[in-house]
């Protein structure tokens, strides 16, 4: 990463967490903001312009789930970790069908927690110089992906695609036929692998389907690899 030093904003209405993530953040020579409810929170993503927002799902007054999805209708693409007490599948599909990029689950390791921010800056704030390499815009069938403007479209419309699922899209389309194993996907989107990382990868891919193909159970252009991972058709 460059020589910037990036904003973390924290979310969360536990003041000793906020105080633990801060100390630990800091350390590693992040700027830290925090918010102890959701309307703060909010107002602070509008004001602070963060690199990165760690939110916490029950909070006061909007919780967790309702910022995350405010956020993505103004189409802000802030990369978004989820910290949650909240630990049942369905909570975290929940989270990453709304927007969030990755979700972790209390008692945390407050190192992995940095590891994370780590590697989801890496992933978006080196995102246009590690994609320079891969053609301006690329189309297969129906579909367009324009790097510089992150702007996918299919049949001329615009569709909203989470920083995740851009970047998954990017290697598929930029490597049409060609299988990628769930391992390959999340190295490329991540920069790193978590065995608790399947799950996550198996959302983003039903949700690019039900953005993308005209019918998600029969995908045109995203398939499923029996046995060993995705490959986007040539349309």
């Amino acid at each position: 990463m460059n020589d910037k030093k990036y904003k973390i904003l924290i979310a969360e209405d536990d003041v000793d967490i906020i105080d633990l993530l801060r100390l630990y953040l800091e350390n590693a020579n992040y700027e830290v903001i925090s918010a102890e409810d959701g309307e703060a929170a909010l107002k602070a993503v509008e004001a602070e312009s963060p690199d990165l927002f760690i939110c916490d799902i029950m909070m006061p007054k909007l919780n967790g789930y309702e910022v995350i999805r405010t956020i993505r209708e103004r189409k802000n693409s802030i990369p978004i970790l989820v910290l949650s007490a909240k630990n049942q599948d369905s909570d975290k599909i929940l989270g990453l069908d709304i927007g969030a990029d990755d979700y972790m689950v209390k008692p945390f390791n407050p190192l992995e927690i940095v590891a994370k921010t780590k590697a989801m800056l890496r992933r978006f704030y080196k995102f246009g110089s590690s994609l320079q390499k891969d053609n301006d815009i690329t189309v297969v069938g129906e579909l367009s992906l324009d790097v510089p403007r992150a702007k996918f479209t299919k049949n001329g419309v615009e569709i909203l695609l989470t920083p995740t699922e851009f970047r998954i899209m990017t290697l598929l389309m930029n490597n049409p036929g060609r299988v990628f194993t769930k391992v390959q996907i999340y190295e490329y989107i991540n920069g790193e692998y978590y065995e608790n990382d399947d799950n996550a990868l198996m959302v983003h891919m039903s949700n690019l389907r039900d953005k993308i193909e005209d019918d998600s159970k029969n995908p045109k252009y995203i398939k499923t690899v029996r046995g060993l991972g995705y490959k986007m058709e040539r349309g």
